[in-house]
């Protein structure tokens, strides 16, 4: 028998390499800045062009490297980080593996230029899919200056898998982000299309956090510090009336490494517990470092997922310490007793003596004369007896029948009740009925059975069509506000309106002028309240962020669908019968009426035969 097994070519295993180092642009920002970290520089900067696409260039004043180590750091396995297996239990550095330049070297256009300190000349080399295409001799300054350009050039198909440019590049600033909060002391930059995206000098943590997310976020933050024998806690978490109904700023740093641990995100949301609502997501930025020994950080390709040694442990002491931080730094409202009465008093009412209150006394009143406190007694019971009855007329007139009250005198529960049966005893000739379930489903009655609409659901599906609608056909109805709306959003968060900017001018919001970190709104949907613009806005930029995998495939499609979400009744609400009758009519007009945009059943039918089995 012939042998049929047989060593690949290594341009081949190279880029079945790339396919679990880089996924995306973003994949190569990540390798690239964290080996310019470990390189020990002290300042990056990050430039790219059609989100990555067309050329992603790293450059520092790091370490530098010498010829040869140049060549051999674009081999497999190459590395200067691990010599022998027992180093995988201390490591301190990004990278180890020595797959991320030969992978990147396998599907782009690399040019490498480098210098270290030693020497006065420097290394320029050239390779292309694998293939060395020239090194030479050049001067240069100290450092290293990465360019990689047309990514995914030999492979057609996986370039048609990206993104636009300009998701790619919200991946790619995510990516930025996650460097610059895990290294604070660096100096960052980062451009886009020639254009300066953030200038980040080196500073403490909290300042990085500031100039990343804005001068707002200041505010919310709580700092958090613990120092035990099994971890050691740094970092700010955000007060609780800061929570979004969305996960944005949340990041868990171990050993200055980004990472996702939903295990440790519970221990967040536990200490939060009773603080926020169950639909709001608390922010946070915390360091955690641990003995390298107790971590595993070699299970996944990208390095962002990590095992612990001791997780039911480290949880109490996350858990434990965000709860100590929430109450000593009072996030809270206390009162101030030393605070001066008079500044709580407007200055057109100081001088002002103070008014008499206008309540009637009777002077002679005495609680121990015979039949006094009888006739008190008396008194209230009157007043409350006709107090009820003017309420329970008012009741009736809303609904729009001329009743005699002289039967309700008094107000029983057995009176009410056979009221209500009476009242449905004899019903309109083909009259629709509703009925609402646990305030989550409306009933009614169809020719086959009963009709079980949830109305969370089929309300979606009404405003996702009008807002689609508006979109396209561009019916913009807007309201004018009288004070124009001031919301504050950081520089990424700008950038994400400003791309939405055209399709929520045809929705009906009106922006007027931008400066730094807020932004003026003059005028709002005519079905979005003043009072949730900001909510409805930071929604939209956090699903644009996030673009979950077949959430949406338009700008369009994403807006009507995060604006349905955020206004949409929710289970809870408890609707009236006119409300009850006009969501059914609604969503019996739409084109789609059994799904939800979200792609979930709006309606079950329960049919007459299926009741009638349950009586055998």
């Amino acid at each position: 028998m012939a042998d049929i097994i047989h060593l690949l070519p290594d341009h081949v295993a190279n880029q079945i390499a790339a396919g679990e180092v880089v996924q995306r642009p973003a994949s190569v920002v990540k390798e690239l800045l964290e080996n310019a970290i470990d390189a020990e520089a002290s300042t990056v900067k990050l430039i790219v062009k059609d989100g990555g696409k067309t050329l992603i260039q790293v450059v520092d004043n790091g370490t530098g490297m010498s010829p040869t180590d140049a060549r051999l750091s674009f081999e497999r396995h190459a590395t200067s980080k691990i010599r022998n297996a027992e180093d995988l239990f201390s490591l301190h550095t990004k990278g180890f593996r020595g797959e991320a330049l030969a992978s990147i070297a396998a599907i782009a256009h690399v040019e490498m230029q480098t210098r270290p300190a030693s020497s006065i000349v420097g290394s320029l080399i050239k390779i292309e899919g694998s293939s060395l295409i020239s090194q030479e001799v050049t001067a240069g300054v100290q450092g290293t200056s990465i360019a990689v350009k047309h990514l995914f050039f030999n492979i057609p198909a996986r370039r048609n898998f990206l993104k636009s440019n300009q998701v790619e590049l919200r991946h790619i600033t995510d990516e930025f982000h996650r460097i610059a909060l895990a290294h604070p002391s660096v100096s960052l930059h980062f451009y886009s299309n020639g254009s300066e995206i953030a200038h980040l000098p080196a500073s403490n943590f909290r300042k990085r956090i500031v100039h990343l997310f804005g001068g707002k976020t200041n505010d919310k933050l709580v700092p958090v510090h613990e120092d035990t024998q099994v971890v050691k806690i740094e970092g700010f978490i955000c007060r609780p009336e800061y929570s979004k109904k969305s996960r944005g700023e949340q990041f868990f740093f171990v050993n200055n490494r980004f990472i996702r641990s939903p295990y440790l995100y519970h221990a967040v949301l536990n200490a939060y517990e009773g603080l926020i609502r169950a639909d709001h997501f608390p922010g946070y930025f915390l360091h955690l470092e641990v003995p390298p020994a107790s971590i595993d950080i070699n299970i996944h390709p990208s390095k962002t997922e990590i095992k612990f040694d001791d997780e039911q442990t480290l949880y109490a002491i996350l858990r434990s310490t965000i709860k100590h931080s929430l109450g000593q730094f009072s996030v809270s409202p206390v009162i101030d007793f030393d605070q001066d009465p008079l500044l709580n008093t407007p200055y057109a009412f100081r001088n002002r003596d103070a008014s008499q209150p206008q309540v009637a006394v009777d002077a002679g009143f005495n609680p121990f004369k015979s039949g006094a406190a009888d006739a008190y007694t008396a008194s209230v019971s009157k007043k409350r007896q006709q107090h009820a009855l003017e309420h329970m007329y008012l009741g009736l007139q809303s609904l729009g029948g001329d009743r005699d009250l002289s039967a309700a005198g008094n107000v029983e529960p057995e009176t009410m009740a056979s009221s209500i049966f009476e009242g449905q005893a004899e019903p309109e000739e083909n009259m629709v009925t509703t009925f609402q379930l646990g305030r989550k489903f409306i009933l009614t009655t169809i020719k086959s059975g009963i009709l079980v609409l949830h109305q969370a659901r089929a309300h979606q599906r009404v405003l996702y069509e009008k807002f689609l609608r508006i979109i396209t056909v561009r019916e913009t109805i807007s309201q004018q506000l009288l004070f124009p709306l001031k919301l504050s959003f950081s520089k990424t968060e700008m950038n994400i309106l400003e791309e939405l900017k055209d399709n929520l001018t045809s929705l009906g919001f009106i922006f007027g002028k931008r400066e730094d970190e807020w932004l003026s709104i003059t005028g709002l949907p005519a079905l979005i309240p003043e009072v949730e613009a900001g909510i409805v806005l930071d929604r939209l930029i956090s699903e644009y962020q996030q673009e979950v995998p077949g959430a949406s495939f338009s700008q369009s499609d994403l807006l009507a669908k995060t604006l349905a979400k955020t206004l949409a009744i929710k289970t809870g609400d408890l609707l009236e019968t006119t409300s009850q009758m006009a969501l059914l009519n609604d969503l019996f007009a739409c084109k789609e009426t059994e799904l939800s945009p979200f792609n979930k059943p709006i309606y079950i039918t329960i049919p007459e035969g299926d009741i009638a089995k349950k009586f055998n």
